[in-house]
């Protein structure tokens, strides 16, 4: 029954662990508020379900939230897609067109990827955060309109702040609330409802019934890292599912990187760090090495990251850098 009102209240984002539970707790006492919100996460975290269901639990949920994607536009398309433009303002424009930003008036816009806006835009939508009114293409005349605006990225804008490629100034009027998503390697024990939520969700898509996995296909479900988060899960048991010749899900039928991510995590269970025999990607390899290098240095150090960073030959901010990639705390 609690899961069933995870489901229902935050839009198939299902999750029992403390920080996703602290992220629902917050989407409750924001939701109803016009103030910009910015959710950052990795790719596949679902940044874009988060914006809907906080939507849906204002009180302009009667109206339906607007959406783009910020990257897949190109630019010379994307003012006039957000923006609008007037009848004659460019070759084509036989008509008059109402942007994005006029279409949701009285509702909630959101602009996933915002760290893909060019410069140009960064400017016009800045302008519309502060005044409440945007000026379509060829048009002298602004036009008001009443918009919620929650933006999404997966980049680091403060970085891109600080390189010149993001506006300082609208990074923080975009980041007033923020919402940061954990990877799915840090909830893991969010898998396991996430497997049953997916064979559930597939068995009613595609006509299965696939009753659940086996334990060593679960084994290997909860031990992966996960790079592509939810959505990779999500991936992964689809094609499982379609796969499987029994009515339980067996690791034959898992991608082949699932396996050998199990066989690392062994290997550096037992101390040591066992190449990937079958596959010689000096990639790979090269940074299951790097991972197992640092956590020997940590270890040998005590968890004092500096000294760690001497011992290793590099600098600390690059530790630090390398340490969030891997997901190593100490």
């Amino acid at each position: 029954m609690q899961q069933n009102m995870r489901k229902q209240d935050f839009q198939e984002i299902i999750a029992q662990s403390k920080v996703m539970q602290e992220v629902f707790q917050t989407i409750n006492k924001i939701a109803d508020y016009k103030t910009t919100i910015l959710i950052t996460g990795e790719s596949g975290t679902g940044k874009e379900l988060v914006a809907r269901a906080i939507h849906e639990r204002s009180s302009r949920s009667g109206k339906k939230l607007v959406d783009i994607n910020c990257g897949g536009i190109p630019e010379n398309l994307l003012e006039s897609e957000l923006f609008g433009h007037a009848r004659g303002a460019f070759t084509d424009a036989h008509r008059e067109r109402k942007g994005l930003f006029e279409n949701a008036d009285g509702s909630t816009l959101f602009l996933d990827e915002l760290g893909e806006l060019p410069l140009p835009l960064q400017v016009k939508l800045l302008r519309v955060l502060q005044e409440g009114e945007v000026r379509p293409l060829g048009d002298r005349e602004p036009v008001k309109v009443d918009v919620r605006i929650i933006a999404a990225t997966a980049r680091n804008l403060a970085d891109m702040v600080n390189r010149g490629v993001f506006r300082e100034d609208l990074f923080y009027r975009i980041n007033v609330l923020n919402i940061e998503l954990p990877p799915l390697r840090e909830r893991s024990e969010d898998i396991p409802l996430l497997i049953d939520h997916f064979i559930a969700k597939y068995n009613r898509l595609i006509g299965l019934n696939i009753k659940g996995v086996s334990e060593e296909c679960r084994q290997a479900l909860c031990t992966y890292l996960w790079p592509g988060n939810v959505r990779e899960l999500e991936n992964v048991m689809e094609r499982a599912m379609v796969l499987s010749d029994e009515d339980t899900i067996g690791v034959e039928t898992l991608p082949p990187e699932l396996l050998r991510s199990e066989r690392e995590v062994a290997g550096r269970e037992r101390g040591s760090m066992i190449p990937d025999q079958e596959n010689l990607s000096i990639k790979i390899n090269s940074k299951n090495l790097e991972r197992y290098l640092i956590g020997k240095a940590l270890e040998r150090t005590g968890g004092n990251k500096t000294q760690a960073a001497e011992i290793l030959q590099i600098s600390l901010p690059a530790l630090l850098y390398k340490m969030k990639e891997y997901n190593i705390t100490s």
